[in-house]
């Protein structure tokens, strides 16, 4: 089976941009409130945000393949990883970081989708190495740098993600929720479990996949 041959070359690490807070001017002060005017209302309460899903927690081992097989909680991912020849470069290449995918990440994709990638053609293996290139950043970036941060960075698949730190609790790469965050292996990279597969926008499988990310992203309503 014929692969892309993985890109040597280092990526330069992208600069996250750190989010510019806005001040406003100072303006005139407002006039005083006359007595009749009506108290303002107070806002309700803002409901809770979703819980993130969970998982065990993973152990690092020596390098991000070997951990991510040992776990046993990303079967098709390390399936995949087989398939597009990818395994060696994350069992050799240092101080790399991969935005893993869960089983149940995996199987949130459309059936079609995920059956596509997985089949044994070159077509489907090239395909399916373009997306999990696009996990794998060529520097270390681990939660220390996203939070407070906000901004794309390149991937080896050459297509930027984007962060989202604005919220320290629930870290965001593209639309897809950081659950378990530093799993730092002995040959310095870092794995971030994620809760969503991640597609580039060039990708053929990048419209078949949006609706099924929009509605993992989608909570339950109240009382469900």
């Amino acid at each position: 089976m014929r692969l892309i041959r993985f890109a040597t070359t280092a990526l330069a690490a992208a600069t996250l941009a750190m989010p510019a807070a806005a001040l406003a001017a100072p303006g005139d002060a407002p006039a005083a409130a006359t007595s009749s005017a009506a108290p303002p209302s107070a806002a309700p309460p803002s409901a809770p945000a979703p819980a993130l899903p969970s998982i065990p927690k993973v152990i690092p081992g020596p390098d991000i393949y070997t951990t991510l097989k040992s776990s046993g909680q990303f079967t098709i991912l390390v399936k995949a990883l087989d398939q597009a020849g990818l395994a060696p470069i994350l069992q050799r290449y240092p101080n790399l970081t991969f935005f893993a995918p869960t089983d149940a990440a995996m199987n949130a994709l459309p059936p079609d989708v995920l059956t596509k990638l997985l089949a044994q053609n070159d077509a489907s293996a090239n395909q399916l190495q373009q997306i999990l290139k696009y996990h794998l950043i060529n520097a270390v970036v681990d939660s220390s740098k996203i939070k407070g941060a906000k901004g794309p960075v390149t991937t080896v698949e050459a297509t930027p993600v984007v962060f989202d730190g604005a919220n320290p609790d629930d870290l965001l790469v593209n639309n897809a929720d950081i659950i378990q965050a530093d799993i730092k292996v002995a040959n310095g990279g870092v794995i971030n479990v994620i809760d969503k597969v991640l597609i580039p926008t060039d990708s053929p499988f990048a419209a078949a996949a949006a609706p099924a990310a929009a509605a993992a992203a989608t909570p339950a309503p109240a009382g469900t």
